[in-house]
């Protein structure tokens, strides 16, 4: 297994169904597309066909939602060989997943449900990462969740996501709305976790809307992925893009689904605030340089 995943900077969007048609017809102004791993991992069938054909256009990265990289007892070995068999077909730039759990035994809560931050759930979390990297060959990427409830733990989630990967050689997704609506949540600073990750780990970034929570969680904020991208998610972008190195950055979108015109818009976004703060970054490391200079004369 490689030591770490492609390092990539292009622009993407996740494809849904809804777009299948513009995607195979048209020519999309994207960089990659990122798909449900779920969603094709039954072999043969329509999904599939469609998915091997968009690749024929576009690198694919393949993100999944039920791996249960948190259940303490383990991964399903069907699972890791459905997904591997879908990765060596599609040769993804990348095959991630959350840094959740959802099951337990048969009982499946479809749902991206909290880890606890301690050094027990470390443990469990690092075993299941090495034998998932383990039996697909090749690292993968996990992604920081939006979070509705804390749990008393040894460590903040940013120094659990520096751990992790540092145990166990995988790469991170970082959810920039994920960061903002947990930190919402649980009062916490934005920018300290974006400070505390490691950022030669970052390979990817997700950008996706949420949304005020109603009733008893009505201050709370959920991560919805139906509505656009808001402008502190878009402020919090642009402080990680001068952070980081080569990341690729892909709009989410599960529900109210628009057409696609208006995606590739806030994809213009991204990349105008990609570029800029890449450019002010470069300035100031110059800066910063002719200073040392100076002062080594």
């Amino acid at each position: 297994m490689s030591s770490s995943s492609s390092l990539f900077s292009g622009y993407g969007l996740g494809l849904r169904k809804e777009h299948y048609r513009d995607f195979l017809e048209t020519k999309v102004p994207v960089d990659f597309v990122e798909v449900i791993s779920e969603n094709f991992m039954v072999d043969g069938g329509q999904p599939r066909h469609i998915l091997r054909q968009i690749r024929e256009r576009h690198p694919v990265a393949l993100h999944g939602v039920s791996m249960s990289i948190g259940s303490a007892d383990g991964l399903k070995p069907e699972y890791l060989r459905r997904l591997k068999a879908l990765a060596d077909e599609i040769e993804p730039l990348f095959v991630s997943d959350h840094l959740s759990w959802s099951r337990i035994g048969n009982f499946n809560s479809h749902d991206l449900l909290p880890v606890p931050y301690t050094q027990e759930a470390l443990d469990i979390v690092c075993a299941n990462i090495n034998m998932a990297q383990d039996t697909l060959g090749r690292p993968m990427l996990f992604e920081n969740p939006s979070s509705y409830i804390s749990f008393d733990g040894a460590m903040t989630e940013w120094e659990f996501l520096a751990a992790m990967s540092k145990r166990t050689g995988c790469s991170l997704l970082l959810d920039v709305n994920n960061v903002f609506v947990s930190a919402t949540n649980h009062g916490f600073d934005a920018l300290a976790f974006l400070d505390g990750i490691p950022a030669e780990r970052v390979r990817q970034i997700h950008l996706a809307g949420h949304s005020q929570g109603r009733n008893q969680s009505q201050n709370m904020l959920i991560d919805t992925h139906d509505s656009s991208v808001c402008e502190d998610v878009w402020q919090l972008y642009a402080k990680a893009m001068s952070l980081l190195g080569p990341v690729a950055t892909m709009i989410e979108r599960d529900d109210a689904i628009p057409p696609l015109a208006d995606l590739l818009d806030e994809l213009a976004i991204a990349r105008r605030l990609g570029a800029s703060a890449r450019a002010d970054a470069a300035s100031t490391a110059i800066a910063v340089a002719r200073e040392r200079m100076k002062e080594a004369v």
